[in-house]
């Protein structure tokens, strides 16, 4: 399609004869390659520096293997589901709450939105405690004290994320950022990959047993299943489909085909690297177990200090199209009144994730949250019901089966994960005081 808003709004392309809801962001310009990227930096984001403590830690090298060339087949298939229902109706769906809303209703829109919102929230207050953590980590490289605390270094952070969100108005506007992000992506992993194998070869045998015993073992098993799902999160694939040119479904599928092979070689070279070299005392941000010369570990937090500042914007821009739809902000993005709106709105829903980000400052806890009461529904348990109910008897009675059986298995997954979390946050609660400098 190709065309400016003002032409695609509420009409039909003649060809296609799709019909184009409003939106005051720009949609069907983009290159699949470029979505590719988008897709790619998500995974790849900053946060996978955690997820060798985060997941490996928990479930050793059979469960941390398994699981995650599990997570990255379902996820696959979950995301490819949802993207086959994009123009489902003879309607592109930009946003996932209106395609619940399309096969559901109006109850399914809003249920849809509250679990995307709380989702995307809670990464995005992810992505600002990173940062900060990274600038902690930054600091204690050349001042041995506790001046810089960890509420002072998120607050920065917080900061750079809103002056980046009011720059950029909305996500095909990325752009050039989208290579400077994967230059970061390949500095920091090339400098935690690196530095991890050299302590691993000079260090004596690692303990790679599973830490904790009874209960307390496997609440933080099962807590580790929705990192799992974290990792690949995705629940918003009908706003990053959005921006992608026609063929839309064809050219999603290239993309997410992308994102899961090449895309997943870093993510998984990081993490099997970090997890060999360290074991069970693997921490949730790899480079703070490096060794290295100062340079390089300075270089390699920057990198993801600014990483997560660009990854930040594209889970947060379903937010900013709302406003911006909602109360009319098109035209020119250097507009005084679009400035001045970007300013107020974007600048406030971020100092409200960094107070937030400050105030429990628990990443591991965020993710395995996230994962296990928004992830889980988005991803897994969505994706295959609205794809069953979208095709009714289009499916045979066998992939019927399979979908309800998907359907109940991530949710039963999904309940044991949220209660295995909340009991992740009671006793993180018990050690660590609200803006707690960890």
């Amino acid at each position: 399609m190709g065309k400016s808003n003002a032409e695609n709004d509420s009409t039909k392309d003649a060809t296609v004869d799709i019909e184009v809801p409003d939106t005051a962001h720009q949609i069907s310009t983009d290159s699949w390659f470029q979505v590719a990227f988008i897709l790619t930096t998500g995974v790849n984001s900053a946060y996978v520096l955690g997820y060798s403590g985060s997941i490996m830690v928990p479930l050793g090298w059979v469960g941390g293997v398994v699981g995650l060339v599990l997570a990255t087949a379902i996820s696959l298939y979950a995301n490819s589901l949802i993207a086959k229902l994009h123009e489902h109706g003879g309607v592109r769906h930009i946003r996932y709450r209106d395609l619940a809303r399309h096969i559901y209703g109006r109850k399914a829109y809003a249920l849809t939105w509250a679990l995307q919102y709380v989702n995307l929230f809670m990464i995005n207050t992810g992505y600002i405690i990173l940062a900060g953590s990274a600038l902690k980590a930054l600091y204690f490289l050349f001042r041995d004290d506790d001046q810089m605390k960890l509420p002072y270094c998120i607050t920065i952070a917080g900061v750079a994320c809103g002056m980046f969100a009011i720059s950029v108005p909305h996500l095909s506007a990325l752009g050039i950022w989208l290579g400077v992000s994967t230059i970061l992506t390949v500095i920091y992993v090339l400098i935690a990959v690196v530095l991890s194998i050299k302590d691993g070869i000079q260090s004596p045998a690692r303990d790679y047993s599973i830490p904790g015993d009874g209960a307390s073992k496997a609440f933080t098993i099962i807590g580790s299943s929705a990192s799992l799902v974290f990792a690949f999160n995705t629940g918003m694939v009908p706003e990053i489909q959005a921006t992608i040119r026609e063929p839309v479904v064809k050219n999603m599928m290239k993309a997410l085909k992308f994102q899961f092979t090449i895309g997943l070689l870093p993510f998984f070279l990081i993490i099997f690297a970090g997890y060999w070299a360290y074991g069970s005392s693997t921490g949730t941000y790899l480079l703070n177990n490096v060794t290295g010369p100062v340079w390089v570990k300075s270089l390699g937090h920057i990198s993801a200090f600014l990483q997560a500042v660009i990854a930040l914007h594209i889970f947060a821009s379903p937010m900013y199209e709302f406003w911006d739809t909602k109360f009319g902000i098109k035209g020119s993005a250097l507009n005084i009144k679009n400035l001045s709106f970007r300013f107020m709105v974007r600048g406030g829903y971020l100092i409200f994730n960094t107070f937030v980000a400050a105030l429990l400052p628990f990443l591991g806890d965020f993710m395995s949250l996230t994962g296990a009461i928004s992830t889980f529904p988005l991803t897994f348990i969505l994706a295959n019901h609205m794809y069953l109910v979208a095709m009714g008897d289009k499916l045979a009675s066998s992939q019927k089966l399979w979908h309800w059986f998907n359907i109940v298995l991530f949710s039963m997954a999904s309940l044991a994960a949220t209660i295995a979390a909340i009991r992740l946050i009671v006793v993180d609660s018990k050690t660590y005081h609200v803006f707690a400098n960890v």
